[in-house]
This record gives C-alpha cells, structure tokens and sequence, in this order.
C-alpha cells in the first residue's frame, strides 16, 4: 500500500484502462458513501443528540454531491499531489465553488432548499445558507483523505484482483448507485412512482425535510 502510495504520488503508475474505469467507479461510490456518513453523524448532533436522520434522497446511503466533489478534486489537483497545504486551500475552493452553485441554482430554479447553514451549529461564515466555513474545511480535510487514501487504496485493489473480477465487482456496484439515484432523480418523477424518501417515512424512519 505505501509502495502504490508512492508511486502514485511520483506518477509513476500506468494503469490499463478497465483498471481506470473500476478505480473511479470505486471513488465514486467510496466517496458518495462518505459522504452519507458524515452527514448522518453530523446531524444527529446538530438535532440534539436524539434522532439518527437518513440522508439524500436515495435508497442507499450514497449523496451524490460528493462524488460529484471528489471527481473535481481529482482534477484539479493533479500537479499538486505532493502538496498537501494547496491540495487543503485548492480542494476547500473548488468544492465550496460546488457547494453554493447547487445550493444557489436548486433554490432558485426548484425553489427548494436541501441544506441550510442558518439552522445549523458551527456555521461560521455561513453564507446564504449554502455554504460555511466548516464545510469547506470539511471538504478540504476530506481531499487529504482522497488523495492519500482512498485513491491508493482503490489502485492497490486493481492491482491485487484479476481482472474480470474487479471489473464485476466496480461495474456492479457504480451500476446499482446510478441507478438508485436516476431512479430517484427522475424515473419515479417521469412514472409517479415512489421515491425512497416517501418509502423510508412510511416504515417508519426519520428523513430530513427539505424547505421551500
């Protein structure tokens, strides 16, 4: 693992193209799932420590903003690998870019609010409510973990497993996000079908509210 770290670093790594495909369909889902996670924690002490509230719009604990987050510090911090300060500064940029954008536009053209930082602890520097200063710190500590574990993990992987194999495996589980997310996204609106988060209250569970 600290050999493909290295290397990676060095850019001294060739992958083949099925290896390329599968370690981003890995960043994808790994990242989409972190995501999730830090959200459900974090919640559960903005709300006062007493309910756990499930997170996205999606059957499966994956928020797609933050696979959309890791895609673009992926490719903005190619040059900079070794430097884990501009990759912080640039990441923290260039997500929070992301963040106000989809906040700004979801707002304004579906008049809907999936987050907001007025409500929320830690806020400073809270902007709008679509952005704070702790969530692109957040973001920028996230990029560390990216580039020095997750991706190296995810190549080390494509190296240790044999092809067909791997390529099950990614292409599966990249399959089944996507397809649970355009499910929610748009095939349950187009079929008036019922999305996860109508399912999930039904049984029972505590979903966030979106305001309008």
């Amino acid at each position: 693992m600290k050999e493909v770290l290295k290397k990676y670093l060095n850019n001294e790594i060739k992958l083949e193209k099925w290896q390329s495909f599968g370690v981003m369909s890995l960043i994808i889902v790994f990242s989409g799932l972190f995501g999730w996670v830090y959200e459900f924690i974090f919640y559960y002490f903005n709300f006062g420590m007493k309910k756990f509230y499930w997170q996205g719009g999606n059957f499966l604990p994956w928020i797609n903003i933050y696979a959309i987050g890791s895609i673009l510090i992926i490719l903005t911090t190619k040059k900079i690998k070794k430097k884990p300060l501009y990759i912080f500064l640039l990441s923290a940029l260039v997500t929070g870019i992301l963040e106000y954008t989809a906040g700004f536009l979801v707002y304004h053209i579906a008049n809907t609010r999936f987050w907001d930082y007025n409500t929320e602890i830690l806020n400073f520097g809270n902007i709008d409510g679509f952005i704070c200063f702790r969530s692109v710190a957040f973001f920028g500590i996230s990029a560390l973990a990216l580039i020095y574990l997750i991706i190296p993990f995810c190549i080390y992987i494509s190296t240790k497993m044999k092809k067909k194999p791997f390529l099950i495996m990614t292409t599966i589980l990249l399959s089944v996000v996507l397809f649970d997310e355009l499910y929610n996204l748009i095939f349950a609106r187009i079929f008036h079908l019922e999305r996860a988060t109508t399912i999930y209250k039904k049984i029972g569970m505590n979903i966030m509210q979106y305001k309008k």
